[in-house]
């Protein structure tokens, strides 16, 4: 009986953690490998791991980026994740197996802001509201997805939630100081969520002017410090990172270089596909509670301020999501209690119908990305065949732009006999010239090459009568191609292109 009441007390403590980690540690292991929007947080983590203070070996000097980004994130998720690899180090497991560790330590970190978050909405808004917050988490395909993604959206999103959980505590001053060291150190853009909360809290009286002013700089003097010390010496020069991101972004605009969308896609594309159900909830939340619309409407403000850019990705207010999905969860409760009503009853049976369809949306979207790796499969796939035992000599594999996008990173690399060149100025005409094994990248034929084998990655959905009436349509994405006037060490027959 003790046994099983401590296992109660600890289901009730950490029974919400336990269903959100089991469904990102679920994405880590099912989808492993990284994109572009990562790869600056990804290599520096297997740096920090793996060369440590040698620094002339980093990655980020070889290849820098269009702006510099800061390292602290990936010291502190490699801190926490270096006892693992150690391990898996001694073991002898493939190192991809660390980018799987140092990914499920990024999601722990923070799905325990937001459980801090969580158990503040249960303090002011009560046990039912908290189950359904988890609910419409555990349902959003992006938020648990994103949470292990080594990107500075999620590395400022820890910080966020610590920002909301203090907000519904009422530590408004120490709520501004999280979003400061967010804005500061991770994603400048924190500032159009730091703007509508400070300017509300202002005229709400609920923080004084001077004492914020004194907390504000005070807070941001120490991150500016603290970002410029630490980076300064990663990057070998005097740099304050988040500083150049603003300028490249915000006043130069460049960021529209890599495509842009329309004023209104965040509120008709971003949100409803990362939201779900909880979208149109999150509007009926503002109405039938009126403490709701405070925290909502600094949110809000966030997203239409940041529509003003014409580069726009979920990610970038992925920091909006927690906040709304509470106002659902306030909406959720709502129905459910007035759910034996005439006309809740009809409300309550739609909001369950379209939870179901959150489901169902969310594997679908799940099946797509698991699909967008395609160079990172390629690799695992020439690594798999194992090494051969005649083979003296390096084995020199060359992954082009493309590949280096699309799942690749210093964490997929193997041991002898393997070699790897990312050399970007190679004209794909002169690659015979070279002294490469193995090819990864995006053509289908390269002259003195013989393709061995092709990835696919996902193209697109299509909707069509029968079952099922969605259907992933992928196509050939990366090849995998062998020198012609080398011998096949494996002695394989490969399916060929």
């Amino acid at each position: 009986m003790p046994t099983d009441s401590k296992m109660a007390k600890f289901l009730q403590s950490y029974g919400y953690d336990l269903i959100l980690g089991s469904v990102a540690a679920i994405y880590v292991v099912m989808a492993p490998y990284t994109k572009v929007e990562e790869s600056f947080n990804v290599q520096s983590m297997h740096d920090i791991l793996y060369h440590r203070h040698h620094l002339d070996s980093y990655d980020h000097l070889e290849f820098p980026g269009v702006v510099p980004r800061t390292f602290i994130g990936a010291f502190i998720v490699s801190v926490f994740a270096s006892p693992v690899v150690s391990i898996i180090s001694c073991l002898g497991f493939p190192k991809v197996y660390s980018l799987v560790a140092a990914r499920l330590v990024l999601g722990c970190i923070i799905l325990s802001t937001l459980r801090f978050f969580r158990i503040q909405i249960r303090k002011k808004f009560g046990n039912q509201v908290e189950t359904f917050f988890v609910l419409f988490t555990s349902l959003q395909f992006h938020f648990l997805f994103y949470c292990t993604r080594p990107l500075p959206n999620i590395l400022a999103l820890g910080l966020v939630n610590l920002a909301y959980g203090n907000w519904l505590k009422g530590n408004f001053y120490p709520a501004l100081s999280f979003l400061i060291f967010a804005t500061v150190i991770f994603r400048c853009d924190t500032m159009l969520l730091l703007g509508p909360i400070g300017l509300e809290l202002l005229l709400t009286k609920s923080i004084s002017f001077w004492k914020a002013l004194k907390y504000c700089v005070g807070t941001a003097l120490l991150a500016v410090g603290l970002t410029i010390f630490v980076d300064s010496i990663m990057w070998k020069k005097f740099v304050w990172p988040e500083f150049e991101v603003f300028w490249f972004n915000s006043i130069l605009n460049r960021s529209s270089d890599w495509g842009t969308h329309s004023i209104h896609w965040y509120f008709t594309s971003a949100l409803p596909r990362s939201l779900l159900v909880a979208y149109p909830l999150s509007l009926l939340g503002t109405l039938v509670d009126r403490r709701v619309p405070f925290f909502i409407l600094p949110v809000l403000s966030f997203v239409i301020l940041y529509s003003k850019l014409p580069h726009k990705e979920l990610r970038f207010i992925i920091s909006s999501v927690p906040m709304f999905n509470l106002s659902a969860a306030v909406a959720a409760s709502r129905i459910y209690n007035n759910r034996k009503k005439t006309i809740w009853k009809l409300v309550n049976m739609v909001m369950l119908a379209f939870f179901a369809i959150s489901a169902g949306c969310t594997l679908v979207t799940f099946m797509a990305s698991y699909y967008n790796y395609p160079s990172g499969y390629a690799l695992k796939r020439l690594h798999q065949i194992g090494h051969p035992a005649n083979v003296a000599g390096e084995e020199w594999v060359h992954i082009d732009t493309f590949g280096a996008m699309n799942g690749i990173s210093r964490f997929c690399e193997d041991d002898f006999p393997w070699r790897y060149s990312k050399e970007e100025e190679i004209v794909v005409e002169e690659l015979r010239n070279q002294n490469f094994t193995y090819l990864v990248n995006e053509h289908s034929s390269v002259d003195g090459y013989k393709c061995l084998f092709y990835e696919e990655g996902f193209e697109r959905l299509e909707l069509r009568r029968g079952f099922p009436p969605i259907v992933l349509v992928k196509k050939a994405k990366v090849y995998l191609h062998r020198e012609m006037k080398k011998e096949d060490p494996f002695h394989k027959k490969w399916p060929g292109c």
